[in-house]
């Protein structure tokens, strides 16, 4: 018996954006969008802090 898998591919950014979203609406009453979109500020910040200071 053969089995199809298929896989999606996620790029680092969309898992980053996941994993700051999945956390925000656990420790939060945010909603699933809100908590996606302030995902998204908060990786924008992350990302204008230099790599040495992070």
């Amino acid at each position: 018996m053969h089995f199809m898998t298929t896989s999606t591919f996620v790029s680092l950014y969309e898992h980053r954006i996941a994993l700051v979203q999945e956390t925000l609406s656990t420790h939060s009453k945010l909603s699933t969008k809100d908590a996606r979109d302030l995902a998204v500020h908060v990786l924008v910040a992350l990302d204008r802090i230099p790599e040495k200071v992070r």
